[in-house]
């Protein structure tokens, strides 16, 4: 008797993990500038995440703002350093974690993916000097206010617009940057997007190594970040 008592409590306690874990859902943070805010997450990168994760089993909130520096995320940004700006420094930042927040009360979180989209400004401002040390910060920034240090962070590479930095003086420099942050950790990486501005924009406008992606650019880029931050995912359990 009591040997049956005794599995049919291993029964019932297998049961539960099982249901707990089922209920953990996959959390994808996605922000930055304008191509962030162009990328429509359900044209690809939704579909992709739910054909490899399930369609109940994935949390995307999106939250960008097109032409924006990254002082507008990174909160510990000294604004010494830039005398003319007006912008609100960690603006957008504040913005984006009150959607996190919300969005997640009462979810059980497996893991988390944090996908960026942003740099253009600030290689026109001139202003890599200060890009990494922002980018890493607004990483830990962002783990600290979820209370998770193994958030996966995929960065998305500026692409080819302006390679002999001639409008933008940083281009290549912010470029640089953000593949060296992408390689700093195993949580880390970062997606190509140098052929992704060709083609037609959305207003049906020939496009040629452009600012912007085009349409198909934009599908490839979802699939492109959902394909990196599976790859995370898996190899970050």
């Amino acid at each position: 008797m009591h040997s049956q008592i005794v599995k049919y409590l291993i029964v019932i306690i297998i049961l539960v993990s099982s249901c707990s874990k089922t209920n953990k859902k996959y959390l994808f943070i996605l922000s930055g500038q304008s191509n962030m805010e162009l990328l429509n997450p359900y044209e690809s990168f939704i579909p992709k995440l739910e054909e490899k994760i399930g369609q109940n089993k994935i949390i995307v909130i999106k939250d960008a703002k097109g032409g924006q520096p990254i002082r507008r995320w990174y909160k510990k940004w000294n604004e010494k350093n830039f005398k003319k700006t007006n912008d609100s420094i960690g603006d957008l930042y504040n913005r984006l974690i009150t959607k996190v927040k919300k969005t997640i009360v009462n979810e059980k979180i497996e893991s988390i993916t944090f996908i960026w989209m942003q740099g253009e400004r600030d290689a026109r401002e001139k202003l890599a000097q200060y890009y990494q040390q922002s980018l890493i910060g607004l990483y830990n920034q962002l783990s600290e206010d979820l209370n998770n240090k193994k958030i996966n962070f995929v960065i998305g590479r500026i692409n080819d617009f302006d390679l002999e930095n001639i409008n933008y003086k940083h281009w290549t420099k912010i470029r640089d940057i953000q593949v060296r942050v992408a390689r700093s950790k195993n949580q880390f990486d970062w997606v190509n997007t140098d052929d992704l501005n060709d083609g037609y924009n959305r207003k049906g406008e020939s496009i040629k190594n452009d600012l912007h992606m085009s349409v198909k650019g934009y599908k490839k880029l979802g699939e492109r970040f959902a394909e990196k931050a599976l790859e995370l995912i898996t190899n970050n359990k």
